[in-house]
């Protein structure tokens, strides 16, 4: 699951990409009722302007109408935004998570898959689990304690994956170790 023009400029030597982490599309689909919203009560403003302008002359409704409409389609580029842009960068060294958190505010976190604890994936109510999405939690012992990936796609399987990817690292980084441990015993003097 590897976006093939996906590029990462500060990669480690020998450090490559094993799997990204995505939000679910069920995250279109709430963007798409925002717009439904927003074409709805721009319909009901349209249909009842004559009521309206009892109250209110043609020109400031239609100022107000004009102004709803950028502000609701502002907020709903911000929301689209804020979900398209988060995902989690797991190589075979560390874990890169790239949050959005609002409109012009990113944040990059990482941490090295040896810090790692725990790995969890849930999906609460009805929703979540008929159509498989919820969030996967990863538990670190570094500075940064958790990263929460919310309306995460398959949260089991790409929990397991991820836990997969550390214990894979973790048994080279153990076998790495015995080998450098070995290579640099001391070697016992030669007695003449």
């Amino acid at each position: 699951m590897i976006p093939v023009d996906l590029h990462i400029s500060n990669l480690r030597p020998g450090e490559r990409i094993e799997y990204v982490l995505h939000r679910h599309w069920i995250t279109l689909f709430y963007t798409g009722g925002y717009i439904f919203v927003l074409v709805m009560v721009t319909i009901l403003m349209l249909a009842f302007h004559d009521s309206l302008s009892a109250f209110l002359p043609w020109t400031f409704l239609s100022l107000l109408l004009l102004a709803f409409m950028m502000f609701f389609t502002l907020f709903i580029y911000v929301y689209w935004v804020d979900n398209e842009l988060d995902f989690y960068i797991i190589t075979n060294e560390r874990i890169i998570a790239i949050e959005q958190l609002s409109f012009l505010n990113r944040t990059v976190r990482e941490c090295s898959l040896e810090q790692v604890q725990e790995v969890n994936g849930f999906a609460r109510g009805l929703l979540e689990n008929i159509l498989n999405f919820g969030c996967v939690t990863i538990r670190t012992a570094s500075d940064i304690s958790e990263f929460n990936m919310e309306l995460a796609p398959e949260p089991l399987e790409n929990a397991r994956i991820i836990l997969n990817i550390i214990q894979e690292y973790k048994g080279t980084h153990r076998e790495r170790m015995r080998d450098f441990v070995r290579d640099e015993k001391p070697k016992a003097p030669e007695i003449p």
